[in-house]
């Protein structure tokens, strides 16, 4: 396997385990993952959250960790990067706002490079413009973005991911396995 360096793109209040798994296990393979956050240094943390699914209408949210960004968002060029992850959570919401944040998403899927996102995740690819005809799995509150944004909304379990060319997609943190294996074998290619 050759190392990648792969670009995370987060904000307070992520989800948790959607932040903290790809970004510890992407590493332990072997791969360079630079964490950043828009108006955040490397050093600076973010706040998560612990979405769970206990039987309610939808997630519940908890307090998480502290989550350490280990790049600088202000020195980030998307260029040197080969690929892009983005967690769920309720930062993609605000995240969305930001241009620098839309062109970086908009640059991996320009240059073909391998997308992984995950449950609230879509919101922040809708509003980037780069869902058209493209098949998308997101948490199910997030089919009306997907669609709005032009793309195919696929509903699957929660523990299954689905891939459409360079973008690797899932419903929420149980599909970690099959979300980070089928992202895995597009950073393989």
């Amino acid at each position: 396997m050759t190392s990648k360096r792969i670009l995370m793109i987060t904000g307070d209040f992520t989800e948790d385990y959607e932040t903290m798994v790809p970004f510890q296990a992407l590493m332990a393979v072997g791969h360079q993952v630079d964490a950043v956050c828009p108006d955040k240094q490397a050093g600076d943390t973010v706040a998560t959250a612990i979405h769970d699914f206990e039987g309610d209408q939808t997630y519940t949210e908890k307090p998480g960790h502290r989550f350490a960004l280990n790049a600088t968002f202000a020195d980030i060029n998307p260029a040197d990067y080969d690929a892009l992850v983005v967690p769920g959570g309720r930062a993609p919401e605000y995240l969305r706002l930001n241009k620098a944040v839309l062109s970086m998403v908009q640059h991996f899927f320009d240059a073909q490079k391998p997308v992984a996102a995950i449950c609230h995740g879509a919101q922040l690819l809708a509003a980037a413009g780069v869902l058209k005809g493209r098949e998308c799995s997101a948490y199910p509150a997030c089919q009306p973005e997907v669609e709005l944004g032009g793309g195919r909304f696929r509903s699957i379990d929660v523990t299954e991911a689905v891939t459409d060319g360079n973008l690797v997609t899932a419903p929420a943190w149980p599909a970690h396995p099959a979300w980070l294996a089928q992202f895995m074998a597009l950073l393989n290619r």
